[in-house]
């Protein structure tokens, strides 16, 4: 494990790693825990009661964000004729086919989410190798493989996050930025909390929120009350 600098350890410090923080408590104290000199990312991991290694306990979605994740995302669109003229008037970044595919498979990544419809899926197949690894590959299970591209554009603008969780049986999302207010930190954690309970796998048994860790670009965990954290579900 790499050594943590001066500025980290000095905030490692105030937070009490056995305490489970009562949210308002949480956020008081990420921010004061902050020392980066950018607008950092406000971090949400939650420990869920799965086994990812059985394809049936296997949770994935997506969640639009009630007040965005503080970043403008650039979006790619693989689409023809009609659907390409949807997805401009929707205010897709990049659109294009076959001509797109060879540029991304040329060194092109110039955004940060892509769409397509499902006819395109034959071309963007090629592609898993490049977007895959990077999270950027279409999906229909988060939305991103649709006929509806207005819809799928107009929600990943507005803050639309993909969550999947990971060998730990972790999923980790973004809710936000440090410069948000706490109202609205908390709304978009509600958010992410129904989506999670929605993507309960019926397989899973016993306890499934299990734990959940609040944390900023560059601060350290901070762990949260657990019934007050799933009572954010709306």
């Amino acid at each position: 494990m790499p050594k943590r600098g001066k500025n980290y350890r000095n905030s490692a410090e105030k937070v009490d790693r056995f305490k489970r923080y009562p949210l308002d408590e949480a956020l008081d104290l990420l921010k004061e825990c902050a020392w980066a000199k950018f607008d950092e990312t406000v971090d949400v991991a939650v420990n869920l009661g799965v086994n990812p290694k059985y394809s049936d306990q296997m949770v994935r979605g997506a969640v639009v964000m009630p007040h965005g994740v503080g970043k403008v995302l650039k979006v790619a669109v693989f689409a023809k004729g009609d659907k390409a003229k949807e997805a401009e008037e929707a205010g897709a970044d990049i659109i294009g086919a076959e001509e797109l595919a060879e540029k991304i498979q040329g060194g092109f990544l110039d955004f940060d989410k892509a769409i397509a419809t499902p006819d395109m899926m034959k071309v963007v197949g090629k592609l898993g190798k490049v977007l895959g690894p990077r999270g950027m590959m279409p999906n229909p299970k988060v939305g991103t493989v649709t006929f509806d591209i207005k819809k799928a554009v107009t929600d990943t603008k507005a803050g639309k996050v993909d969550f999947r969780v990971d060998k730990e049986g972790i999923v980790h999302a973004p809710v936000g930025k440090l410069s948000f207010e706490k109202q609205k930190l908390k709304e978009n954690m509600g958010a992410l909390v129904d989506a999670l309970a929605k993507a309960k796998p019926s397989t899973a048994k016993g306890v499934y929120f299990r734990n959940a860790t609040l944390t900023s670009t560059m601060g350290p965990g901070i762990r949260l009350d657990l019934t007050e954290f799933t009572s954010l579900s709306a």
